[in-house]
């Protein structure tokens, strides 16, 4: 379809629905002035089944029928085409009709539901009422990403009150890695299997999932499909393994809106680190290291055998409730862009209008950013970072992924710096953003030589003019994952 004969339907369907609105409000004049299509049809010249046809937006009046109606009716012509609805009815009526007439609902295959008399106002406002929600539902599943920071936004601030810490997910996970036997150290991926078992799921590990899915559950049969055994990496397949497990554990149903997605991929993370990380174990480790005055995100990481990043997320979960310390974390590419982060501490990170820090650039000077310039990269660096909200210490670790560099910086504020390795570090900068002299802002030599001498092109990422994946999963192509069950369940 071209863009030219979208806009004729466009255009076509809007004027049927200004001949509806013409047609109730004349039927409004009309039942007010107490007279009857037939009467009303004998003083203007025609008969009453015209005047219907008109009335239900079937048909146009003339422009001389118009003025005579409006006369016979003693109203203004311009009362008869105002573009407001004569009544709540009205509206209702006119509403359903352009429900009914989207994309969204013609898509169901459902019957046109026209609103007559005999239809009771309760009904037809119930049915009203649910096109609306159907559309917001809609709206919801292929948000803008404006409305999707804003629901990450929220999550970030309830969790922040929170202080990073579900107590009820923690219990749920201890109960159950205490249930399958796991005391101590890093769980194995056969410990991992155990617990799939008890839930009643067989792990199948296969080359062939699509490529928008992580992990695909079949619920009738009961497998938790995963990508091969053999990928680099291993660590991650007992998380997504027990991500898959989580959405049943903690009894999701299927997400209505990007947020509710967001809020089920938040729990899903937190159960599967707490079952790696099991509280009573990971908070003994911590309070332990922090009596030596020798925390650090590495030995946890080791300890339990997960990804720096696991460790580091997992110490923000335990460090306020266990171990009384506020602390931020946040990872950033190569750019210095916020990819994600967390603070309850101070930690002024960079915000946009609606209050999201995705995306925004950090300071060249914090040590998230300064930990690139190393030449020794295998271990965490420490940095002192003073800034406008006080002094922080920080432990950075880079690293490089699919997607490129990346590093992980977790801290405190300066007097808690005392309980971490790292704390004698002579490594100390001074950031005074968001003043754009900071960093921003090129010195007068750079300034004088190439200003107005250069121009770049920047790179676009795909996601800046791009709505947010839809489908019943966001993201996930439902076509292609019903048809690797398909391909993949048990022969009967």
């Amino acid at each position: 379809m071209t863009p030219e004969s979208i806009g004729t339907q466009a255009s076509i369907a809007e004027g049927a629905f200004d001949r509806l609105l013409l047609g109730k409000r004349i039927r409004h004049f009309r039942t007010r002035a107490g007279l009857t299509l037939d009467a009303l049809g004998e003083r203007v010249g025609v008969v009453g089944s015209q005047l219907s046809l008109i009335e239900n937006g079937r048909r146009e009046p003339r422009l001389s029928l118009l003025q005579a109606i409006a006369r016979e009716l003693g109203v203004d012509p311009a009362d008869l085409l105002s573009s407001e609805p004569p009544d709540r009815r009205s509206a209702l009526e006119i509403e359903l009709a352009r429900a009914q007439a989207l994309p969204l609902y013609q898509q169901l295959n459902l019957p046109q539901i026209r609103a007559p008399r005999t239809l009771g106002d309760d009904a037809l406002e119930s049915m009203v009422g649910l096109h609306r929600e159907l559309a917001r539902r809609s709206r919801a599943a292929a948000a803008t990403p404006e409305e999707a920071r804003r629901a990450n936004t929220e999550i970030r601030l309830k969790m922040r009150e929170r202080d990073n810490y579900l107590p009820e997910i923690e219990q749920v996970a201890e109960d159950l890695m205490a249930r399958i036997g796991h005391t101590n150290g890093a769980v194995t991926h056969r410990e991992v299997a155990v617990l799939a078992e008890l839930l009643g799921f067989t792990l199948i590990f296969v080359d062939d999932l699509p490529s928008n899915t992580r992990s695909i559950i079949d619920l009738e049969n009961g497998r938790i499909y995963l990508p091969p055994a053999s990928i680099p990496g291993g660590h991650g397949l007992r998380s997504l393994a027990l991500q898959a497990m989580a959405h049943r554990v903690l009894d999701h149903d299927r997400p209505t809106s990007y947020s509710e997605f967001l809020i089920q991929r938040l729990e899903i993370n937190y159960f599967a680190a707490a079952c790696l990380l099991p509280e009573t174990r990971a908070a003994e480790f911590l309070q332990s290291a922090k009596r030596e005055r020798n925390l650090a995100i590495e030995d946890l990481r080791d300890a339990f055998g997960v990804t720096h990043e696991a460790a580091a997320h997992r110490f923000t979960n335990l460090a306020t409730h266990h171990l009384d310390l506020q602390v931020h974390f946040y990872r950033t590419d190569a750019s210095g862009a916020l990819l994600r982060g967390y603070e309850n501490d101070g930690m002024p990170y960079p915000v946009d209008a609606s209050g999201s820090v995705e995306g925004q650039s950090i300071c060249r000077k914090w040590a998230g950013r300064t930990a690139f310039n190393r030449t020794n990269r295998t271990s965490e660096f420490y940095q002192y970072t003073d800034t406008p909200s006080g002094t922080f210490w920080a432990s950075a670790q880079t690293g490089d992924a699919e997607q490129g560099a990346f590093s992980l910086t977790c801290g405190v504020a300066f007097d808690d710096a005392k309980w971490f390795r790292g704390r004698d570090t002579h490594a100390r900068t001074v950031s005074t953003c968001p003043d754009p002299a900071c960093c921003r802002t090129p010195d007068d030599g750079l300034l004088d030589r190439w200003d107005g001498r250069a121009w770049a092109s920047a790179r676009m990422h795909a996601h800046v003019l791009s709505p947010l994946p839809t489908g019943s999963f966001p993201g996930v192509d439902d076509t292609e994952m019903y048809q690797f069950l398909s391909d993949h369940a048990p022969s009967d």
